[in-house]
């Protein structure tokens, strides 16, 4: 199985806590996701707080034709600092995220580290170099230029892609 990683850090001009509160609650997740992708949760386990074992079920459309259920789990949590979610079902074969939160000059340096697998071997191989990776991309490119509406004077993305 072949992983990839997708990096991306932005510094915003806000306070820890206030990077916290906004990236912790899943709620927000589909205010910086493309709407076309129809991002919808179906359930939070425990209410709104982040802990460690939070199950969040939801739907999203990964294919104009195709809208798929996925289940991540909150398999880490260190506050302020940084929480991991982990696919249990979905899409991909492996998909392990690390948000993590850095206060430096002018703000909070906000780091999406992902790494992911595609299921289907080669013909997943062929499927992230064709769609897959572009359309990630895509989607962290809309973050960002969301994040910089939402927290203006935002620093530009810095991409790491391996």
């Amino acid at each position: 199985m072949k992983v990839y990683q997708l990096k991306r850090s932005q510094v915003l001009p806000i306070t820890m806590q206030h990077a916290w509160e906004f990236f912790s609650s899943p709620k927000n997740l589909a205010k910086i996701t493309p709407e076309r992708m129809g991002f919808e949760i179906l359930s939070i386990s425990g209410g709104d707080k982040m802990y460690a074992g939070q199950i969040i079920n939801y739907k999203i459309k990964i294919l104009p034709f195709y809208r798929a259920r996925w289940t991540t789990e909150i398999t880490h949590v260190q506050e302020p600092f940084y929480f991991i979610d982990e696919q249990r079902f979905g899409p991909y074969a492996l998909w392990h995220h690390q948000h993590h939160f850095k206060e430096v000059p002018g703000g909070v340096e906000v780091t999406d580290d992902v790494h992911y697998a595609i299921p289907f071997g080669f013909l997943g191989r062929l499927a992230n170099a064709v769609f897959v990776q572009r359309e990630l991309n895509t989607i962290f490119e809309y973050r960002n230029a969301i994040l910089q509406k939402y927290f203006p004077s935002g620093d530009k993305t810095m991409l790491k892609s391996a």
